[in-house]
């Protein structure tokens, strides 16, 4: 089937553009604003509007696809691509990528989707913002074309053999509000819970880990007598943003006697620490990931470790999930470009037995989410992130709601 028409237009996200660069140096906030001039390159203010872009894919014969070119939060770091803007990359689009979607046949999305996440213009990758937007438009109009969801169109076309959609767990991540936000996720009932930001040793985590076990603590505590079903068990899951190695000088042995006693707290929940450390570089991060991981194991401890920073592109998801550092690794979807990473990252993380954890960034869309939704359902992730935004309200509603719409459909 011909595509017809490209439409584009700009769009908000769930969340904001920050510059991590000047947040690190120092910028103090007034509200929800940051005090100071921006350092990346593109920043016109520390914290601006998140932006993204649509793209319509119209088929000759009126089906409509969706996508949304969405990028990261801290946009520009960590070796990222530079800050996403509408304005700028619309007549790139216009100029370079609309033309060649206007001669393309489309019959399926695997080949094309992997044709646009590859391709080069003037030598160069396109914006990891761009081809995860195109791709998931592909997917979109190829779903709606043969008039199935776009979790059955991966399943057909990665030759996935079960027969069955399951409900995938779903993650929602509470920000800076982490006890607000929390009776929000209590009352919700949602799976994986609260994400907190644990990002600071001193204000959040406790020079011996102190405020985290207070913090586990409460949540514990919180659960328990807030709950409204008896069977209500959701997994506590808290990003710390490598604050336990810097609290612990990276030694390994009082580490894991720290994640011991944070496991006895949480009990009878079972917990997932993310980013419990960050060497500053790929190999060695791996290395301690692998090694925490394989102590735990040894010890019998129930407690998680999830991968994070670099553990990035599909080729790290790779590396981590070989090496098994980590019990779950996250798969950042708009870092990964197009679509078709996300599915073979679930994948191959499913082949070594590691947990896929969906994952993703506030600053998307509810077309992405609904999008990658699709995608952690049909590949059979262990959980996906409740996105955009970190209200919880929205995030959750949006995924939620498609999740169980596709399984409606899927399972007829």
């Amino acid at each position: 089937m011909k595509i017809k028409k490209v439409l584009l237009t700009e769009s908000y996200t769930g969340f904001f553009f920050d510059d991590q660069q000047a947040i690190k140096n120092g910028a103090l906030n007034d509200g929800l604003f940051y005090l100071g001039k921006p350092v990346l390159e593109g920043f016109t203010a520390i914290r601006q509007k998140g932006e993204a872009i649509s793209i319509q894919i119209i088929l000759e014969d009126g089906t409509v696809g969706y996508g949304d070119c969405a990028a990261v939060q801290y946009s520009g770091m960590g070796g990222r691509d530079p800050l996403f803007l509408a304005s700028e990359y619309i007549p790139f689009l216009e100029k370079e990528i609309v033309p060649l979607l206007l001669k393309e046949n489309l019959t399926e999305f695997k080949s094309l989707a992997e044709k646009y996440d590859r391709i080069l213009i003037n030598g160069t990758r396109l914006h990891t913002a761009i081809r995860y937007g195109i791709t998931q438009a592909i997917l979109s109009v190829t779903a709606n074309l043969y008039k199935v969801t776009m979790a059955e169109i991966v399943r057909k076309e990665y030759h996935i053999e079960d027969t069955v959609y399951l409900p995938v767990p779903v993650f929602t991540q509470s920000g800076d509000d982490r006890y607000t936000n929390v009776d929000k996720m209590i009352m919700k009932e949602a799976d994986v819970l609260p994400h907190a930001l644990i990002n600071n040793v001193d204000t959040k985590l406790g020079r011996k880990g102190e405020k985290l076990i207070e913090y586990v603590k409460w949540l514990h505590d919180r659960i328990l007598s807030h709950k409204v079903k008896d069977d209500y068990f959701p997994t506590l899951h808290i990003d710390v943003y490598g604050t336990i190695a810097v609290a612990f000088d990276n030694d390994i042995n009082k580490m894991i006697d720290y994640l011991l006693v944070l496991e006895q707290v949480a009990y009878p929940f079972i917990l997932r620490i993310e980013g419990p450390i960050d060497t500053g570089n790929r190999e060695t991060t791996m290395q301690f990931l692998k090694d925490l991981t394989s102590r735990l194991n040894q010890a019998g401890s129930t407690v998680e470790m999830v991968a994070d920073e670099w553990c990035n592109t599909l080729e790290d998801v790779k590396y981590f999930a070989e090496n098994q550092a980590g019990h779950m690794l996250q798969i950042k979807t708009p870092d990964l470009g197009g679509v078709n990473n996300i599915i073979e990252s679930i994948l191959y993380c499913n082949q070594y037995g590691v947990g896929s954890y969906c994952g993703g960034t506030c600053n998307e869309t509810n077309i992405s989410a609904e999008v990658t939704t699709n995608i952690a359902i049909a590949c059979n992730a262990k959980q996906c992130l409740a996105k955009p935004g970190m209200g919880v309200d929205a995030g959750l509603m949006i995924v939620k709601n498609e999740m169980n719409r596709v399984l409606a459909r899927a399972n007829k």
